[in-house]
């Protein structure tokens, strides 16, 4: 594909790439929860912090990672005929899934998350357990910006298949990045790199 006509393609493996640590953040929820268990269970004590720190994570974690997953190709479909299609038909379904939902939902969810997200804000919403994170608004901050994310990722599949589908590329080989490449493999970016 010419350099001048991938720039979608650089604004997804971007944003993959920048959410790619974010993974971590799944392997951090299991410590912490260990954490509680133990200290539940053996100690006869609780941390109202760990427990919402959890959440937190759980929350960051799956809101971040959007756009990774329309990137990758790993949310769920329930098209039963979609892996049976030709490519150029499968980019046709994603073209119009993503604009005739994705990107409506995305902006909906944007556009009415301001005022909650606002008034959130307004008051420092904290945790209404004593001892809690103090951070709600930071939470429900989430909602907006992975509604903002979600709709730059739908505007760069849909102009990446719109190209895709003019020069007959195969929708597999859309990426050079061998972060991007090996994501969906769980395959570190520096290994990625060293096998490339």
């Amino acid at each position: 594909m010419k350099p001048a006509l991938d720039w979608p393609i650089r604004i997804s493996d971007s944003l993959v790439r920048l959410t790619a640590p974010l993974r971590w953040m799944a392997l951090a929820m299991v410590a912490i929860t260990l954490t509680v268990v133990v200290l539940r269970y053996v100690f006869s004590t609780s941390a109202i912090v760990l427990q919402e720190a959890v959440m937190y994570l759980h929350g960051a974690l799956f809101m971040l990672m959007l756009p990774a997953g329309i990137r990758l190709q790993t949310h769920v479909r329930v098209d039963v005929l979609y892996s049976k299609l030709s490519s150029r038909r499968q980019l046709l379904i994603d073209t119009l899934g993503h604009s005739l939902f994705l990107l409506p939902v995305a902006g909906f969810i944007l556009v009415t998350s301001l005022p909650y997200v606002s008034a959130s804000w307004q008051v420092w919403e904290g945790s209404p357990e004593v001892g809690g994170i103090h951070g709600v608004f930071l939470l429900k901050t989430l909602i907006p910006v992975a509604a903002g994310l979600l709709l730059l990722q739908g505007l760069a599949e849909i102009a990446c298949n719109v190209l895709a589908l003019l020069h007959g590329t195969d929708i597999s080989e859309r990426s050079n990045d061998a972060t991007v490449r090996h994501a969906a493999d769980g395959k570190d970016s520096n290994t990625a790199q060293d096998n490339s």
